[in-house]
Parts: C-alpha cells; sequence; structure tokens
C-alpha cells in the first residue's frame, strides 16, 4: 500500500512539472502572437502645379450713381408718377409740382418779350428816320444821337426780356422732375400736396444697378507687399493694370462673380491703417444691390511652382505646423512647415517641403514621428471644391 502511494505521488509531480515546463515555453509565442501590428494610414504626394495666390479682403457693394431727388423750384407736388421700388430709367417723369404759378410767370414773360420787340421795331424806324433826315440838314445831329441811344436800349430790352422767357420756361419745366439716372427707386418721402423747397426737400433716391461697384479696404502691410513686388517686375501695380477679381457672397463657399479692379485710392487712413480700393462688377441679372456684404479675392501673387497639401494632413507641434512623412520601411518622422494661403482645395506650403515627401493625409491620430506604419499610397487630384 505504501509503495503505491509513493508510486502516485511521484507520477503526479512528473505531470506538474511537465504543465510548468509547457507553459513557461509557450510564453513567448503567445506574447509574439499578441505584438501590435503597424497602423495603417493613407499616403499621398503633395500636389506641384503653377499657382497664383489670391489675397482675400472684405467689403461692400456701392451704386456707381446714387442720387438724391431734389425740386429745382418750390412749390406744392400735385402727381407722384412712379412706384416705390421700381426701376426707373433717365428721363422718366416722377413727380409734378403745381404748375399755375409758374405757367403764369412764363406768359408774362413771353407778352413783356413781344412788348420789347414792338419797341425794338419803332426804335429802328425812328433811327433810320432821323439818319435819313440828317442826311438832307433836316434834322440835328444830337436827334440822330438820341435816337441811336433809344435804338440801343430797345435792343438790351429785348435781350433782357427773352432772357427773363428761358428763365420762366426753365422753371415751367422744372414743374417736371425727372430721373437723371437709370436704376431702382426708393420710396417716396412726400405725399401729394406736400409742399416742397427748391433744391432743399429729398423727394426719393435713386440708385443705379448695372454695373456695380465693390469698396474694400486693403491693409498697410498688404499694400507694402504689392509695391514691392510692382518695384522688382514680380507684379504689376493695380493702379495701371485692371486685374480680374472674385466676389464671394455671404450665402457663399465658392465666388461666381468675376470683375476688374479699377481704382486704388491716393493715401493710407491714419485711423484704420488702410487704403480703399475699388473694383468694377457686372449686375445685368439685377441680383447685387448697394449695401451688400462680400468678400473680394484680388491676385497676391505672379505664377509660381507650388507644393500644396490638404489641411487634414497638417498637425500642430504646440505653435508650430508639421506633417508626417513617411520613409523606406513605412518610418514616420516630423516636419515643419510654414503653410500659406488655400489654393484651389488645398494648403499652400511656403517652406518645409520639396514636393517629394510622400505624406500622411488620412489617419494622423494614429502616428507619431518613430513609428512604423502600413502606407496605403492614393494620389491627390490637381484641385478640389473648397470645403
Amino acid at each position: 500500500m505504501r509503495r503505491n502511494l509513493k508510486s502516485k505521488l511521484g507520477a503526479a509531480l512528473l505531470l506538474a512539472g511537465a504543465a510548468i515546463l509547457l507553459a513557461a515555453c509557450g510564453e513567448p509565442a503567445q506574447q509574439q502572437a499578441q505584438a501590435p501590428q503597424a497602423p495603417q494610414v493613407t499616403v499621398a504626394k503633395p500636389v506641384v502645379k503653377d499657382i497664383k495666390e489670391w489675397d482675400d479682403f472684405t467689403g461692400r457693394f456701392q451704386a456707381i450713381e446714387d442720387v438724391d431727388i431734389r425740386a429745382r423750384v418750390t412749390g406744392y407736388v400735385q402727381a407722384v408718377h412712379f412706384d416705390e421700388g421700381e426701376v426707373v430709367k433717365v428721363g422718366d417723369i416722377l413727380l409734378t409740382i403745381d404748375q399755375r404759378t409758374y405757367q403764369s410767370a412764363l406768359d408774362e414773360a413771353i407778352a413783356a418779350l413781344r412788348v420789347a420787340e414792338a419797341a425794338l421795331s419803332f426804335a429802328t424806324k425812328e433811327l433810320a428816320r432821323a439818319e435819313d433826315l440828317s442826311k438832307r440838314g433836316n434834322i440835328s445831329r444830337s436827334v440822330v444821337d438820341e435816337r441811336r441811344e433809344a435804338f440801343s436800349a430797345a435792343q438790351a430790352e429785348i435781350q433782357g426780356a427773352k432772357a427773363a422767357v428761358q428763365r420762366a420756361r426753365l422753371d415751367m419745366e422744372f414743374t417736371l422732375i425727372r430721373a437723371p439716372i437709370t436704376g431702382r427707386i426708393s420710396s417716396k418721402q412726400i405725399s401729394i400736396g406736400s409742399l416742397v423747397n427748391a433744391n432743399e426737400t429729398i423727394l426719393t433716391n435713386i440708385a443705379s444697378l448695372d454695373p456695380m461697384h465693390f469698396v474694400f479696404d486693403v491693409d498697410e502691410r498688404s499694400y507694402l507687399a504689392y509695391v514691392r513686388m510692382a518695384q522688382n517686375g514680380t507684379r504689376r501695380s493695380g493702379r495701371i493694370t485692371p486685374y480680374e477679381v472674385l466676389v464671394t457672397l455671404s450665402d457663399e463657399k465658392e465666388g461666381t462673380r468675376t470683375g476688374f479692379l479699377d481704382f486704388v485710392d491716393n493715401r493710407m487712413d491714419q485711423a484704420s491703417g488702410t487704403i480703399r480700393g475699388r473694383a468694377v462688377f457686372s449686375n445685368e441679372d439685377g441680383f447685387l444691390l448697394p449695401g451688400l456684404f462680400g468678400r473680394i479675392s484680388i491676385p497676391g501673387s505672379p505664377v509660381y511652382k507650388g507644393i500644396l497639401i490638404p489641411d487634414e494632413a497638417i498637425g500642430s507641434d504646440q505653435d508650430r505646423r508639421v506633417v508626417y512623412v513617411v520613409g523606406e520601411g513605412g518610418k514616420v518622422s516630423a516636419r515643419v512647415i510654414r503653410p500659406g494661403p488655400r489654393i484651389d482645395g488645398y494648403r499652400v506650403v511656403r517652406k518645409g517641403l520639396t514636393g517629394d515627401e510622400t505624406l500622411v493625409v488620412k489617419g494622423l491620430m494614429r502616428v507619431r514621428p518613430g513609428v512604423t506604419v502600413n502606407p496605403q499610397l492614393t494620389e491627390l487630384p490637381l484641385s478640389r471644391q473648397r470645403q
């Protein structure tokens, strides 16, 4: 009995030792099977192509012609001939001032002209008769001089009478207030029967619609950069070159309206440190209105070979911007860059890349300098819609 018990105890000990040995031998294999795999990321080459940088500035549309309508004669409004908010054409009658007083003044001036014409006719005949009698010695020279003086006075009277008729006729015409420009008319500021004072009372307003001005302010630093480029011949001055520009409205992601730069002011504003610029845009559809806000894009550089990458490929390291370059064997390294503006949906890289690198464009959260990744190569399109 005792011998059997010892045999069973020895067998148990041998089995336990074998189990411990097998467990020890299998642990490295299990650890090797659980080793982390290289993270999968999407990589691509930067887009390299000829580009032109655009600078954006905010501003508002203004009517090229904006006129407050005033009466040129004093009187009471007799009729209003326009509908508020409609488009009127140059020469359209807008309002009528009571004409009766001015018609009477015109009739009186015409009558005075007729009297002056009759007086001139009589003075002409008297002068001719006196000169004929003077030749025969039947009248003194002083009488001839008096007749000649009366003739000259009659001529002056008729000139004054004609001027009075012309003035009265103009006043009569001014009782019909006409549109001086073509554009959209505002609301009326008076009613029928209102008294208006000449050259004072504002009756309404007209703003032209096509074309439209876009006015914007350029900061001093940008202005100086443009002047430097003009001096070294890389970009012509906007004062002499009508650059094509693009405007983006407040409800648009991409601008659709193109215009031309047509004016740069002659001084910097001391209060804001900016200089005023202006562009002109076609508005045949009447969509644009004075006062609309927008963002204008103007050429900010000459054409050059640019390096473009997606914004999502750019990470940050404190106050620096970095991209992750994938080298041989999938090893990742960080590269500090200096980004520029957005063009064709990409970010311009001013410094830090040559354009030959392979960059991580998707999966930045899974990489850090020194790790090995499983790169999946893709090709970036030459341009894409702005996000």
